[in-house]
């Protein structure tokens, strides 16, 4: 840190305070490192970010709307998510599983961005709440 100044004896008023080369350079280098750190954790942040935003849809908001009609009827149903999810459609298969009211829905989303087309299946059972007989065989 103190440096004694060319040509001049070692007497105190002769040093001059001055960092050395390699004083600086491992300072520079421990700036550098955190630098990095911070960067590296930034960058770590914002990737878990990206991943909690909703980029597919589900099932969810299909089933929910299933669910408020208590009716169920064999079939197949189509549509497409509109605004909200461009290039993603749905299939909805519902048929009778079982001869007490029990039926298994099947939902199909497809999408068709990009290079590769992928599908999505998920099934679910719902017991029919206006079924004719219930799963005691009494009139409900």
């Amino acid at each position: 840190m103190k440096c004694a100044a060319a040509g001049s004896g070692t007497r105190p008023r002769d040093l001059v305070l001055a960092f050395t080369l390699l004083e600086v350079m491992i300072a520079m280098t421990i700036f550098a490192m955190a630098i990095f750190t911070i960067l590296g954790s930034v960058s770590q942040s914002l990737s878990a970010a990206r991943s909690l935003q909703k980029k597919f849809p589900d099932i969810g908001s299909l089933a929910a709307d299933l669910m408020l009609t208590n009716k169920l009827e064999e079939g197949t149903v189509d549509g497409d998510f509109g605004d909200m999810f461009p290039g993603y459609s749905w299939r909805r298969d519902i048929y009778l599983k079982a001869t007490n009211g029990l039926f298994q829905v099947d939902f199909t989303i497809h999408s068709g961005k990009g290079r590769q087309s992928v599908d999505w299946t998920t099934s679910i059972l719902l017991w029919r709440p206006d079924s004719p007989v219930s799963t005691f065989g009494r009139r409900l």
